[in-house]
This record gives C-alpha cells, structure tokens and sequence, in this order.
C-alpha cells in the first residue's frame, strides 16, 4: 500500500519550518505520567531562543524533555540522530551535547533519493547556532558514524525500516549496525507509534504503527538489553486501530520509549 503524502513529507523532513523564536517559555506539558527532573543541559535546549517556534509549540505533546531525560543525554555526548526528519530533536540534542559533543544526522540515502532534493537536516548543519551537528548519508543497511557513540536515537521511525519504500530493510542487520557504532555501554533510544498488541507489522504500511513486542525482539536480538520504558508518552484513549496522520489522533497517538543499552562488556 502507498504512503499518503503526508506521511512522506513528514519522514523525510521537506515540510517548510518556521525561523522565528516563540516569544516566551513553551507551554507546560500536559497531565500525564510523572518522570524524573529533567537535567539542566536538557532544560537550556529546549528554551534555546534559536529554536523555531513550531517546533517550541510541540513540546506539550512529544514531551521532548523528559524523553532525552530518561535517555541521559549528557554535555560532552556523541550522538546519533538516526532519521532526523526536519531535525526537531537533532535542534534539541546540538544544544544538549553542547560544543563538545556531536550529533550525527544520520539520512538513509533511500530517503535522499526519493525525495530528490537534499535532506531539510543540511540546513541545521550550515547554521552556526548548531556547528556540531554533522550530515551523514547512506544507505539504511551501512549505518555507521566517525567515531564510537554513546546514544543513537530514533524517533517515529523505526517502523518506516519495515516498509517498501524503505527496501524493506534487513532490520537485523541495521540493529547489528547500531549496536556496532555504540560504545560499550552505550545506549539505543527507539520511540514509535504503538499498534495493537499481537499486530506484528501488519499496520507499518497502512496505519504507520507497529507493534512494540516486534521492537524489543527485533532489538535485543541484535544484542541488546531491554533496559526500561519511559511511559510519558503511553495515552490509553488511543485505541491503536486508527492511521496516525488522521485529524482526530494526530499529535496524540499512544506511543512507546523504549531503552536498550549495549553490555558494557561488549566490543
């Protein structure tokens, strides 16, 4: 089944960005799980003036803060930001890391060429506010960075590596790629929308969801332990049986956070 529009234009970050800072704090989050202060690093990008206003306006639902929290960005940091999209958290996580730390936009070259125009990421990577984010493109399978890594995170992507446009990608091998580009210790952060429970990838395609179960097993065979889930963004009135780009759900969706980290004893 073909992806609507939409939901191509959100993977692949071609969507216009606002420039301007929003005057004032962002807007509180809303009601929900509780989790742990979030560290002053986080807390100084996310009220960065430079960062755009329409992405400061999505912090109540993506819950950006406690999210990096539970992943334990730190100053200093390499980081992967593994399909970035129109870079949200790649903005959040240069300003984490701070100017000793790096953060790789990593963009599989299946996006880049259908898409046909470069990845919206290159400009975050030309603007001096955000000199140490660095571009990096190739194919999904060959995932890699310069240098070892102490956090690769995605965010609403991962069930795109199951779909056609995609290959689909031999998620076993892409997870080996990840768990090889960490540091022993290091961590893999994979946040996505959750589908009914039993599903599998029945709904990657049709709904853009996939099945949590199918994340953890898919992950942990690459080597990983399961370390934990943050549920700040679990939300029960997501009944999980409709399209996340639907007007209704949009911004809303139940979704999971999930933590694996590599053995420390691993190479």
């Amino acid at each position: 089944m073909r992806k609507p529009l939409l939901s191509l234009i959100a993977v692949l970050g071609l969507a216009a960005c606002a420039t301007q800072p929003m005057l004032g704090p962002p807007p509180p989050p809303p009601p929900g799980p509780v989790a742990a202060a979030i560290p002053p690093n986080i807390a100084a990008a996310l009220s960065d003036p430079s960062r755009p206003a329409a992405d400061m306006i999505r912090d109540n639902d993506r819950r950006p803060g406690d999210v990096l929290a539970f992943a334990g960005v730190r100053q200093g940091a390499k980081v992967a930001d593994l399909i970035p999209g129109g870079g949200y958290f790649t903005r959040i996580l240069s300003k984490a890391v701070g100017p000793r730390g790096v953060v790789y936009a990593y963009v599989p070259d299946e996006l880049t060429k259908l898409a046909k125009r470069e990845p919206a990421v290159t400009a975050i990577a030309r603007d001096p506010e955000y000199s140490n984010v660095k571009v990096v493109l190739n194919t999904l399978p060959n995932f890699s960075t310069p240098e070892k890594l102490d956090l690769v995170f995605t965010a609403l992507n991962y069930h795109d590596m199951h779909d056609k446009f995609m290959g689909p990608a031999d998620l076993s091998v892409v997870n080996r790629q990840v768990f090889r580009s960490l540091k022993p210790g290091g961590v893999y952060m994979v946040i996505d929308h959750s589908a009914e429970a039993g599903s599998g990838l029945r709904h990657t395609e049709d709904l853009h969801r996939i099945d949590s179960a199918v994340v953890r097993a898919e992950v942990t065979a690459a080597g990983f332990i399961f370390e934990g889930e943050s549920k700040v963004l679990r939300r029960p009135a997501d009944d999980r049986k409709t399209n996340v780009y639907d007007a209704g759900i949009r911004g809303k969706t139940d979704q999971f956070v999930y933590k694996f980290r590599k053995p420390s004893t691993a190479r």
